[in-house]
């Protein structure tokens, strides 16, 4: 039986380049032998195609919401439903794993019952098919080393737990901020160790265009992350990889101290992850961060502002 059931939702294959590097991600994933099952989500362009050539699973039903966008707790749902793996691992479409993933899960599972693993991701241009020959993956690190930069530690591209470990994700739009923070918040929330496993796990995320975004504006500014932000519980909820519990290194786990991340943000987040989501929370955050906390409030009454002007004119 395979050990982790790698999930996702890729965009549509009809753009040329996104249909490059997704299938320079699906193929490395698939590299990682038995070990793995591999599970397109959603029915966009090209998607069944892929998962036929692949011999992989496709659940096509995803719920979406009002603008169409997949909801990332029917994507859990569906892959929780259609798995067997004791290991579950939703991963972005674009990010090509290691076989260093698969050493890092087996350490994990073998001393936690109940974790989530994350990590920094590295970028790299990748402008043409990956070939995957044996040592594929030593080249990849080369090439990687030259050209690759390290993405801050602000945004999660995988996200791997046991299958007995269910956090209730909210109904998230998929590519749109907050739902990743959450899922950290979460966890911390529910006492569920946090291992950042970015010392000895190298994923790699291959460049690519925003323009499928509507209106081409940054996806940090929709309506649909605004949504996805309520939904998570407010700002207090935006947790990052700073925000994690454990260390996954070359010698093993190991407690992230308070003056690696800060004392004062160690600090926050450990209150925040006590109080839970709600009032108290938010008003301790108010008072940590109260230059921030007036910027966004200001922010979201000129949203309403400008989202009821019309009808008063």
């Amino acid at each position: 039986m395979p050990i982790v059931a790698l999930f996702t939702c890729p965009k549509s294959f009809a753009d040329e380049h996104i249909a490059l590097i997704q299938r320079n991600a699906i193929r490395s994933w698939l590299q990682l032998g038995a070990s793995v099952e591999v599970l397109l989500i959603g029915d966009e362009t090209g998607v069944a195609d892929i998962a036929e050539e692949f011999g992989i699973l496709n659940p096509r039903e995803v719920a979406r919401n009002r603008e169409s966008t997949p909801l990332v707790s029917s994507i859990f749902e569906l892959a929780r439903g259609e798995s067997v793996s004791p290991i579950l691992c939703y991963v972005n479409a674009d990010i090509i794993l290691l076989p260093d993933f698969l050493t890092a899960v087996e350490a994990l599972r073998s001393q936690l019952d109940k974790f989530l693993m994350v990590g920094q991701r590295w970028n790299l241009a990748v402008g043409e098919p990956l070939e995957f020959s044996a040592g594929w993956d030593a080249r990849l690190r080369v090439w990687l080393k030259q050209n690759g930069r390290l993405h801050p530690p602000a945004g999660s591209d995988y996200f791997v737990f046991p299958r007995a470990l269910r956090l209730n994700v909210p109904d998230f739009a998929l590519g749109r901020a907050a739902w990743d923070n959450w899922m950290i918040f979460a966890a911390r929330v529910e006492r569920v160790p946090v291992v950042d496993a970015s010392a000895t796990v190298t994923v790699v995320h291959q460049d690519h265009r925003y323009d499928h975004l509507p209106g081409g504006l940054p996806h940090h500014s929709l309506p649909e992350s605004y949504r996805n932000l309520d939904l998570a519980g407010g700002r207090e909820a935006m947790f990052t990889l700073r925000d994690s519990t454990l260390r996954l290194g070359k010698l093993g786990l190991s407690p992230i101290r308070p003056r690696e991340v800060g004392l004062s943000r160690w600090l926050e987040a450990a209150a925040i992850a006590r109080l839970g989501p709600g009032a108290l929370a938010r008003l301790f955050r108010m008072v940590m961060h109260p230059v921030d906390s007036l910027t966004y409030f200001g922010v979201r009454i000129r949203r309403v502002l400008g989202s009821i002007g019309p009808s008063l004119s």
